[in-house]
C-alpha cells in the first residue's frame, strides 16, 4: 500500500513564513498600541524602538527566506490553478516580499531623519544614523510609510482569504504546502 505525500515547502521556509506573519503582527500591535502612553514616556518608547527592531527582523528574515527560496523548486498546487490565479499569486507574492523588503528601510529612513536614535536592546548604544536629520522629510517618510503599511494590510488580509478560498472553496494543497 503506497501513501501519497502531499509536497510542501521546506520546513525551514514553513518555519520562516509563519515567523515573518507574527513579527509582521508584532510590528503592527507595537505601533499601534504606543498611543496608550504619553509621548516622552519610556514605555512609548519602548513600543517604538520595539517596533524598529522588530521590522528590522523581519528585514534580516526576509533575506534568509530569499536564500531558501532560492535553493529549492517551490512545490506545485494540486489540482493546478488556472493561469488567471496562478499569474495573480505570482503578483501578490512578488507585492507581499517587495512589502517585507521596502517597509524595514522606509522605517529606518523615517527614524534617522527624524533624528530618532535606534538603540541595540538593553543598552544606551544607537546605530550611527547614515541620513542626516530633515523634519520636513522625516514627516513625508512617516506619511509614506504609514500609507504603505495600511495598504499592505489590506494585500495581507487578502492573502489570507485566498489561501482560505484555496482550502475550502477550490480544495486544492495551496494553504496544506504552508502547514
Amino acid at each position: 500500500m503506497s501513501v501519497s505525500v502531499l509536497p510542501r515547502y521546506r520546513p525551514g521556509l514553513r518555519r520562516l513564513h509563519w515567523l515573518t506573519a507574527v513579527l509582521v503582527a508584532v510590528a503592527y500591535v507595537l505601533i499601534e498600541q504606543r498611543n496608550l502612553f504619553p509621548r516622552g514616556s519610556g514605555e512609548r518608547a519602548a513600543m517604538m524602538q520595539g517596533h524598529y527592531w522588530t521590522g528590522l527582523a523581519i528585514w534580516l528574515l526576509l533575506w534568509w527566506r530569499l536564500a531558501l527560496r532560492a535553493g529549492g523548486a517551490t512545490p506545485p498546487i494540486t489540482p493546478p490553478l488556472p493561469g488567471w490565479q496562478a499569474g495573480l499569486s505570482r503578483l501578490l507574492h512578488l507585492a507581499l516580499y517587495a512589502f517585507l523588503l521596502a517597509m524595514p528601510l522606509l522605517g529606518l529612513a523615517t527614524a534617522w531623519t527624524d533624528d530618532k536614535p535606534l538603540y541595540l536592546p538593553f543598552t544606551d548604544f544607537a546605530l550611527p544614523a547614515l541620513l542626516a536629520p530633515d523634519k520636513d522629510l522625516a514627516h513625508r517618510l512617516e506619511d509614506l510609510h504609514g500609507s504603505i503599511g495600511e495598504a499592505f494590510y489590506w494585500v495581507i488580509g487578502l492573502h489570507i482569504v485566498a489561501a482560505l478560498y484555496h482550502h475550502w472553496w477550490r480544495r486544492d494543497d495551496t494553504l496544506r504546502r504552508m502547514l
